[in-house]
């Protein structure tokens, strides 16, 4: 039996009333545009289930998600449900979250020295602007979705103010030694003003546009595409921060992340750094 678009116990102006009075709750809790919509689609999800929201059905879901689902989608989902339970004003009716164990190390994290031969490898291509875009998330562990509103102005000004979850702002300082290097790249294309990352039609990059493309460039330097990737550039930045510095309460600020606990997985080695520590000291 095909899935229906919405219960039957709930009419079609029931359905968009609630989709619309909880895009405008999320919108006063100045949630981002990508969180509203993430948030309706779940919503709408629900519907299609279930004809009312109650505990009894949200207990349902959640069960219905643990069976479908990995454990983070199962959260956000829960996370999504529950906060049009702050909108219904049904605080009782809130259900906890599945607990899963994060692995004690980073996967699919590119390493330095691939890092430096893409690098190297995009500058003698002449590939300008993806070299200083992966440059620039290797050293601010900016997300790309941040990377793509750069500003020529704020690389001229030295830091950039992003805004995070929760309506916040943190401010990701540009280090000297990209900085100087990219100001030249821009002025040698007689840019002064607006976006950094532009494509050939002159329009702001994408977020997906970078992700297709630095793949196109794994395969075309024989590197693992699996660590070709803009958060695996960000990841990188998270680990030789720590390694450097140490300071993971400053880590986690940079990162724009809700809890240092999340920020805890960059104080472990990577899954292929684990590997080859057992290869050099395992002979037992």
């Amino acid at each position: 039996m095909a899935k229906q678009r919405f219960s039957s116990s709930v009419t079609e102006e029931k359905y968009r009333t609630c989709l619309e009075e909880f895009q405008t709750y999320l919108q006063f809790q100045n949630k981002s545009a990508h969180t509203i919509r993430a948030y309706l689609f779940m919503l709408r999800q629900f519907f299609e289930l279930y004809p009312t929201v109650n505990h009894e059905n949200l207990l349902l879901y959640k069960c219905y998600l643990i069976d479908h689902y990995k454990p983070q989608t199962v959260n956000l989902r829960i996370r999504a449900m529950n906060c049009y339970v702050e909108c219904l004003k049904l605080p009782y009716s809130k259900i906890l979250m599945v607990r899963h164990h994060n692995r004690p190390f980073l996967e699919n994290v590119i390493s330095q020295a691939d890092y430096e031969y893409l690098k190297s490898c995009l500058l003698r291509d002449g590939r300008l602007t993806y070299y200083y875009a992966i440059r620039l998330m290797a050293a601010t562990g900016v997300r790309v979705s941040e990377l793509v509103h750069f500003q020529v102005e704020d690389i001229q000004r030295g830091y950039v103010d992003l805004h995070s979850k929760g309506n916040r702002i943190r401010r990701i300082y540009i280090p000297k030694s990209i900085r100087i290097p990219c100001l030249e790249w821009l002025a040698s294309t007689n840019r002064t003003t607006g976006d950094v990352f532009l494509n050939r039609f002159g329009n702001r990059l994408s977020p997906g546009g970078i992700r297709g493309q630095l793949k196109k460039y794994a395969y075309i330097y024989n590197l693992n595409p699996s660590v070709i990737y803009p958060h695996s550039f960000r990841h990188l930045f998270a680990k030789n921060f720590i390694e450097r510095c140490g300071d993971i309460a400053m880590l986690s600020d940079i990162l724009g992340h809700d809890s240092i606990e999340t920020t805890r997985i960059y104080l472990h080695r990577s899954s292929s750094e684990q590997k080859q520590v057992f290869n050099s000291i395992v002979d037992w």
